[in-house]
């Protein structure tokens, strides 16, 4: 009898690991509780006990492979299952393809008939992309039957209650089958479609196995042994991802972690002290200015007269307005902000910031940090209410509205009071460009304690924000614009000016905040960006 051991979740936000070390090798007696192997994730190493006593039979992965929670890496089998197997020739053990199994794969079972058939496929799931998500909505086919599709090339796009995302192919291979349309919805871990092709008959597909027929063998396959990783840099795949954006070999990167483990916090490092040539400049969340509208077509589109059914996101987002206009009492305070001083230095050090960092110098960065620091002195309005009591947060969590062309996200900058003005135009930037390319993770959204988010983009003078459950309060940016204003000098002269102003309306819920909470709050926060005296790097 065997038993399969899996890669475990060790955390609520934890959908891979890391192999780093196996501590038995094929063939290794284990006892119940025994150490088996070493596993990395963004969180935690940790040493993973055997479920059982008996033999390690099967190592399904090498080290340094990075696989998705719940996938088998090994076989443990008891005392006679060795020989037992040894008396079967006909029942052939499953070949090794030691490499990661990346989101929505899954192995495909090995199948006996009497006469040889060729490989069929590789299955392709609807993968699970948050702990609490049980389904999806298949959006989009990104390729059709019998195109061929290389390793990591999106495949299909997807929607669920947290996150729109492109799904990528585990393989090179060709598109084979596809099992279900676009628009249907399926519960996760349901198959959505097949790949085939040389890649994956003759072995190569990552991390997978094929579905092949055997003819009439008579003697096991002998067991292929993983390859050993010549140099393991230990880190979680949040970090390998920003190295992959970010062009940068892991190797020149300094690990503080456990055992020389490269951290997050290593590689942000790194990336500011060497800007250049490391840090390709991304797309930016787009500046609150007016945007001039396209001269309109010389000829218009035929209007149709049809019913489109909402879209996944575009439902949720219709339900949970809904549910904040009905259950909260919103309130609203409009102040214009003097911003000539934050646009001439913006103007001024624009330049050399992209220079040394390798993005964009956005207004947005310099709302957020004002931001933070008016909720620093006024948490109330980064709190919550519960039933009848008042939640403070320990964090203040900032959700930055990103406009999508098929609806609407809040990815989060995470205890945003702990970064600093760089940190925070990094995390703009990062997750607002990732949320327009379907590549955020479930747990970047979800969970603020306090939202940003940016109609003036689009021209409007302000807009009257739907607070963001279960968040009391919400801050809309207004469009960016010179106007002629009255300054008054110390001694009483009053002069007219062209300075560059900004609406900004402070959306509250009445039930939690007062007038005067909300008063307080935009008076700090008009006061910290006319007045800026902070470095930004």
């Amino acid at each position: 009898m065997s038993t399969d051991v899996i890669m475990p979740q060790m955390g609520e936000s934890i959908f891979e690991g890391t192999i780093t070390k196996w501590l038995k090798k094929p063939g290794d007696p284990v006892e119940k509780d025994e150490p088996l192997f070493e596993i990395s994730t963004d969180k935690v190493d940790a040493e993973i006990p055997s479920p059982i006593a008996g033999v390690l039979s099967e190592i399904k992965f090498p080290e340094g492979a990075t696989v998705q929670v719940n996938t088998v890496v090994a076989v443990l089998s008891d005392g006679g299952s060795s020989a037992a197997a040894s008396n079967h020739p006909n029942e052939l053990p499953e070949p090794d393809l030691p490499l990661q199994v990346p989101s929505g794969m899954r192995k495909a079972a090995q199948q006996q008939s009497a006469a040889p058939q060729a490989p069929s496929g590789i299955e392709i799931v609807m993968p699970q992309m948050g702990e609490s998500i049980f389904e999806g909505t298949i959006t989009k086919w990104l390729k059709k039957v019998g195109d061929p599709v290389q390793k990591d090339e999106p495949l299909f796009e997807i929607s669920t209650d947290k996150v729109d995302a492109e799904i990528p192919s585990p393989v090179d291979g060709v598109l084979t089958e596809i099992k279900v349309a676009e628009g249907a919805t399926v519960e996760v871990n349901t198959v959505v479609a097949v790949i085939g092709g040389s890649a994956v008959a003759d072995g190569r597909a990552f991390g997978a196995k094929t579905i092949q027929a055997t003819e009439n063998a008579t003697a096991p396959q002998a067991q292929l042994a993983p390859p050993q990783v010549a140099q393991v840099v230990r880190s979680s795949p949040l970090v390998r991802r920003i190295a992959k954006e970010n062009k940068i070999d892991l190797a020149q990167v300094s690990g503080s972690g456990s055992n020389g483990r490269i951290t997050k916090d290593d590689i942000l490092g790194f990336l500011t002290a060497h800007p250049q040539g490391t840090a390709a400049p991304q797309a930016r969340l787009a500046p609150p200015q007016v945007v001039q509208p396209k001269a309109a077509p010389s000829q218009h589109a035929a209007l149709k007269d049809e019913v489109v059914p909402l879209t996944k996101m575009r439902g949720i987002i219709a339900q949970r307005m809904l549910e904040s206009k009905r259950a909260i009492p919103h309130a609203h305070t409009v102040y214009k902000v003097d911003m000539t001083r934050i646009v001439r230095l913006r103007d001024r050090e624009r330049a050399g910031f992209e220079q040394r960092y390798g993005f964009k110098l956005t207004y947005m960065p310099f709302i957020a940090a004002a931001t933070v620091e008016a909720l620093r002195k006024f948490p109330v309005l980064n709190a919550s209410l519960v039933e009848n009591s008042i939640q403070y947060h320990g964090n203040i969590n900032l959700g930055v509205a990103v406009a999508l062309e098929w609806g609407l996200i809040v990815p989060v900058i995470r205890a945003s009071e702990s970064r600093d003005f760089v940190g925070l135009a990094r995390s703009i930037n990062d997750l607002a460009t990732r949320a327009r390319s379907k590549k955020l993770l479930p747990d970047e959204v979800g969970g603020s304690t306090f939202t940003l988010t940016n109609p003036g983009v689009f021209g409007g003078e302000y807009g009257l924000p739907i607070i963001n459950q279960p968040e009391s309060a919400i801050l809309a940016i207004g469009g960016l614009r010179k106007e002629p204003v009255v300054l008054t000098d110390d001694e009483g002269n009053d002069t007219i000016a062209i300075r560059s102003v900004q609406y900004f309306c402070l959306g509250f819920d009445h039930r939690l905040i007062d007038g005067a909470d909300s008063g307080k709050f935009m008076t700090e926060f008009k006061a910290n960006l006319e007045n800026w005296n902070t470095a930004i790097g």
